[in-house]
């Protein structure tokens, strides 16, 4: 008889534990696009709302001086980068001076054009009257500052030589297998990237200059001046034009604009007639607000919605006052849904719109906040190994500069940048000295395009190798791909390398990298995959059953850097580095069904069990980590995907990462308090992802092919916070042997679905009956008990013996 005895109806579900507890037992649940971004991969890129998730991310922005920030900028473009120079600002702002009064021209332009732009940028009127009037201030400005020399400041960089160009036109972007839309309002590019949408068919620039022009400029760095012609035709020409298909890759960074009612109306205050350099003056408000955007907003799932049509969210939330300006819809025009959808535009037509894509986006209309991170995270996806990102917010006559990197956001406070005309001159300054690396991209995965297919190369001296070259195949069928803004950042590509072939042979099925941002505090997947490998020299259920790690690099360069020079409480906390491993290729366990499914599932317990007792604890069990290989005609099962794993020896939770999967976490930790950290993690709870991960497998596929989509119910779950799907499965687990089993799933197959999710129930009721601790401790006599609880189950015994009879 089961240890956990008998019952029929479905226990009360608490959300608290049995006893209180301030102390931390396991590692809070990270809220945002990290959480999404896995289950777009669990949907395969079908998840319909992504703008709550980046909405949960902006929520969490931290906020600094805008000094600081401009300080930091300016260090970054100096020739010191690494030494701390505090009186850079003072002497930038005094050398911008004579671009903001006026006083400073070139042959093709004079900087008092600037403040006949501003007057007209100051008008009242709608929005997008204003893009032009902003554009040529800012790109007279870079022309003008070009001529200005700070000692201890790089030259400005003729190869990006950056652009301010008008957008507002849709920007697609393919993610796996969907296409997104974006429009920022600006964007700023390279002078190239901004000029090659106004191509002719024949390659040339409309206007501006010839292919032979083109060549003679690129083989001849000294031709200057045909360079600032090139951009100063560019300027009087489509600067202030739409661009078709803009690529996210060339993007340096977004700016986005918005107007508050007063604006509109009554126009903003006019420029100085005099620039001085005075200290910063706050304004109001001094950072964007992102309180309102904690109102929880319920996340239908796709099954809810036509898959053509993008999901509205039925509790709206209270607006900034942020987002652009719509006519009531018979309730109160401040309030604004917080929603989005990969497949439509971020935000609704500010305009007469002519494209083909005005409809798309009639109904989305986000706070500028998150759709100005919408279009960080389209940045994120379209380079590989991205380190940072800034974006720009404009609100009438105040700017905020939007710092973004895997550790979470960082927004300066306003810069009024018409009456403090100075501070922004040094913003262009600075930006106009950065190299794509300063811009945030990664200089080590080098762009190379084979056999008509972007790859990256990589290629770094090892101690032990020696040089190492790893060609990525990012643009493969087979890659996954991260969207979102904060967190580990995931890409798993396809990887081939001469020196690793030469170490280890050729593999049958290939080599993947996995390139992620860890957290810089938890103890390293390398370094527990070291662990591991020991444990499998003594045991055969491990050996064979964990990823072989061919080759691994750590970079150096910690998010915390930045946050410590701009003031930030907690720098290092969340800090991330970024990490290449490299692996042999495994099968996913959802190409199997049946007797295998169970099979290599079963494997892959075995091996957790073992890894548990000797002090690995996984701890983010779902199906993208189980996977399989052949060896000697049997498939053998991978326990795979150790970068959330810890180790017990360890002193407490490390990291400041959740760890799991959410439709795939035990019920126990999806509840208020399991997302705080307040339930430890326990392997009854890995063994409950492992049920839930069988269970979403054999109701989600049929012989290794997704259902069609109104045939998986389960979809939901990944859609829904960790509360709700909590809830959700919490009411699925107690109806399971009600429910008629699906025609594609083997009776076998269903009987032991139902067995298992209905031992599931019985435990979860006798802990309630018993009023048992959730963080009590666990012995391994308890772990076996556990286990075998679900062994003895008709349904495990079954489907034991059929795969015993099928191997003889």
């Amino acid at each position: 008889m089961s240890p956990a005895g008998e019952i029929e109806s479905t226990p009360p579900r608490t959300s608290a534990p049995a006893y209180g507890t301030s102390k931390i037992e396991s590692t809070p649940n990270s809220r945002g696009a990290s959480v999404v971004s896995e289950n777009i991969g669990v949907l395969s890129v079908k998840v319909k709302n992504v703008g709550p998730w980046i909405q949960r991310d902006i929520e969490q922005v931290k906020e600094c001086k805008a000094d600081a920030m401009l300080q930091a900028l300016l260090q970054r473009a100096s020739s010191a980068p690494e030494t701390e120079q505090p009186e850079l600002l003072q002497k930038c702002l005094k050398a911008v001076l004579p671009v903001c009064n006026g006083q400073a021209s070139t042959a093709l332009v004079k900087s008092s054009d600037i403040e006949t732009a501003l007057n007209e940028y100051v008008c009242p009127g709608v929005e997008n009257n204003f893009y032009g009037p902003f554009i040529r201030a800012t790109n007279i400005a870079l022309a003008c500052l070009e001529e200005i020399k700070i000692d201890g400041m790089h030259a400005p960089v003729p190869t990006v030589d950056m652009i301010c160009q008008q957008n507002d036109m849709p920007m697609h972007q393919m993610h796996q297998t969907k296409k997104s839309i974006r429009k920022p309002d600006l964007v700023i590019l390279p002078l190239n990237s901004a000029c090659a949408p106004f191509q002719d068919e024949t390659g040339n620039k409309k206007g501006i200059q010839t292919n032979k022009q083109k060549g003679a400029q690129k083989n001849d760095e000294k031709d200057d001046e045909q360079r600032k012609k090139k951009r100063k035709a560019h300027m009087d020409t489509n600067a202030t034009a739409k661009p078709k298909k803009l690529p996210w890759k060339d993007v340096l960074a977004c700016i986005e604009f918005k107007r508050k009612i007063a604006g509109r109306t009554k126009g903003i205050k006019s420029p100085s007639s005099t620039y001085t350099v005075t200290d910063h003056v706050p304004t109001k408000p001094e950072y964007l607000p992102v309180d309102h955007l904690k109102a929880e907003v319920p996340v239908p799932g796709p099954s809810h919605t036509p898959a053509t049509q993008p999901v509205s969210d039925s509790a709206p939330v209270r607006s900034s006052g942020l987002t652009a300006a719509q006519p009531s819809r018979g309730g109160s025009s401040s309030k604004r849904k917080a929603t989005d959808t990969l497949e439509s535009a971020a935000k609704k037509s500010k305009g007469d719109h002519d494209d083909k894509d005005a409809d798309a986006d009639a109904d989305a209309d986000l706070d500028v906040t998150v759709q100005t991170g919408l279009y960080a995270a389209e940045m994120f996806a379209a380079n590989l190994g991205v380190n940072y990102l800034l974006n720009i917010i404009v609100v009438d006559d105040v700017m905020w500069i939007w710092y973004y990197d895997r550790q979470g956001i960082v927004q300066c406070s306003g810069i009024n940048f018409i009456q403090d005309l100075p501070r922004f001159m040094v913003l262009l300054y600075a930006l106009q000295r950065f190299d794509l690396h300063d811009w945030g991209r990664n200089k080590d995965f080098i762009p190379i395009e084979v056999e008509g297919k972007l790859c990256h190369k990589f290629k770094i001296d090892d101690e032990n190798l020696g040089e190492v070259n790893l060609l990525l195949h990012t643009s493969h069928d087979e890659r996954v791909t991260h969207y979102g803004l904060q967190g580990r950042a995931t890409n798993v590509v396809p990887v081939t390398s001469e020196a690793l072939t030469k170490k280890y042979g050729k593999f049958e099925d290939g080599m993947v990298a996995k390139i992620f941002w860890g957290e810089a505090s938890r103890t390293s997947e390398p370094e527990i995959l070291k662990r591991v490998e020991e444990i499998a020299k003594r045991h055969a259920t491990v050996q064979d059953h964990v990823p072989q790690l061919l080759w691994h690099h750590t970079f150096t360069n910690p998010t915390a850097a930045i946050r410590e020079a701009l003031g930030v409480p907690e720098p290092t906390t969340g800090s991330r580095v970024l990490y290449i491993l490299v692996f042999r290729k495994l099968l996913p366990i959802t190409q199997l069904h049946g007797k295998d499914l169970f099979d290599v599932w079963r494997q892959c317990i075995s091996c957790h069990l073992t890894l548990w007792k000797e002090g690995v604890h996984h701890r983010d069990v779902s199906p993208g980590n189980l996977m399989w290989y052949w060896k000697d005609s049997k498939r053998i099962g991978v326990l795979n995907d150790y970068n959330l794993s810890s180790l017990a020896d360890d002193s407490g939770p490390r990291g400041n990462e959740r760890t799991g999967t959410v439709p795939f976490m035990a019920l126990d930790l999806l509840t208020e308090e399991g997302q705080r950290g307040k339930v430890k993690h326990l392997y009854r709870h890995d063994l409950e992802s492992f049920i839930w991960c069988f269970a979403w497998i054999s109701l989600r596929y049929e012989n290794g092919v997704p259902l069609s989509r109104k045939l998986r119910p389960l979809d939901e779950w990944a859609t829904l916070g960790a509360v709700a799907c909590g809830e959700k499965k919490y009411v699925f687990q107690g109806r399971m042997k009600k429910l008629p089993a699906p025609s594609h799933i083997d009776s076998s197959l269903w009987a032991f679905l139902v067995d298992c999710l209905g031992m599931l129930n019985r435990h979860h009721f006798n802990r309630w009956a018993a009023n048992t601790p959730t963080n009590c401790e666990e012995s391994d006599s308890d772990i076996d008990a556990f286990l075998q609880s679900f062994e003895n189950t008709k349904g495990w015994a079954a489907l034991s013996k059929l795969l015993s009879k099928s191997s003889q």
